[in-house]
């Protein structure tokens, strides 16, 4: 059962530590970069994103007025053992950082929204490689947020959120290796096992379920889903809805020995929710933590020691 996860600060940026039994929360990286979004925990170092600085409009109000289409997104890393942040990808190389996720055999893997593309690279830096490029006239159709990896079955799933709170949100799914002869534009093994999703964000693979965030309009947004690995070529199930209310979930762990997945949202909450079947908590849902900044990414190693 996992004492701690780590969560991200958006603005201002930062790479924070909050103790579950009693919502401590402990700064680790005081300064994590413009919008950080996605992060992961590999051997004893800490892996990021950033979205990078937004052009804003100051005609539209909040998250509307800002623009994130310039490439100056990035991927960083900091050890737990101490030292000074790093660049992976540097700044730049990447437009628009969301969910990261790892292999657990050295590589990254994250969504790149803006650049509408799903990418990966190795712990060093090296390999940086795109996996899915999706048009750009496709525009907010085309954005990948959230991703997660199987490799125990070598899957690669992603969220393409849609519009806000449109209901066009989909869930795809693709081998972790492009097919030979094809490109990171054009693949012949894209499935698409959910489709007409509120807005989904960030993924989870668990044994043999898919987890995942949802931001989009009530009753079926801004809620913990979960549904079922479908085998190859066939459809998604309908989704079963673990929890509600969420002020625009978007960071998700779950801890599959303990029973409990853990939510954060833009309202600066991270929810323990007690999986279905689950005694965790007597099976209830609690707030673990209630910050006064929003809150992106979640991870939640066993040990952070």
């Amino acid at each position: 059962m996992w004492k701690e996860v780590l969560a991200l600060q958006v603005v201002p940026g930062k790479v924070l530590r909050v103790s579950l039994p009693d919502g401590r929360v402990e700064t680790l990286v005081e300064d994590a970069g413009a919008f950080p979004d996605g992060v992961v925990v590999e051997s004893g170092t800490v892996y990021w994103t950033t979205m990078g600085e937004p052009l804003a409009d100051p005609a539209k109000p909040g998250e509307a007025g800002w623009d994130f289409s310039r490439r100056n997104g990035g991927v960083h890393a900091w050890d737990l053992d101490g030292g000074a942040p790093r660049a992976v990808v540097p700044v730049g190389a990447i437009t628009t950082g969301k969910q990261l996720t790892s292999d657990g055999a050295g590589m990254l893997y994250w969504g790149d929204r803006e650049g509408h593309r799903v990418s990966r690279v190795r712990v060093d830096g090296s390999g940086l490689t795109d996996l899915v490029v999706n048009p750009p006239e496709e525009g907010v159709m085309g954005e990948c947020v959230g991703v997660a990896v199987d490799a125990a079955r070598g899957h690669l799933y992603w969220t393409q959120k849609g519009p806000a709170k449109g209901g066009k949100g989909r869930v795809f799914r693709a081998g972790l290796e492009i097919p030979p002869g094809e490109s990171a534009g054009n693949r012949s093994d894209i499935e698409v096992p959910w489709s007409g999703l509120p807005e989904p964000i960030d993924l989870h693979v668990e044994g043999d379920w898919l987890y995942w965030t949802d931001r989009g309009a009530p009753p079926r947004g801004n809620t913990l889903n979960r549904a079922p690995l479908p085998a190859a070529g066939e459809p998604g199930g309908t989704p079963e809805i673990l929890a509600d209310g969420f002020e625009e979930a978007i960071g998700l762990a779950v801890d599959g020995e303990a029973g409990v997945a853990y939510v954060s949202d833009l309202g600066g909450h991270i929810r323990a929710v007690p999986l279905p079947g689950s005694t965790a908590a007597g099976g209830e849902q609690r707030d673990m933590a209630a910050l006064p900044h929003s809150l992106t990414g979640l991870a939640g190693p066993s040990s952070l020691d």
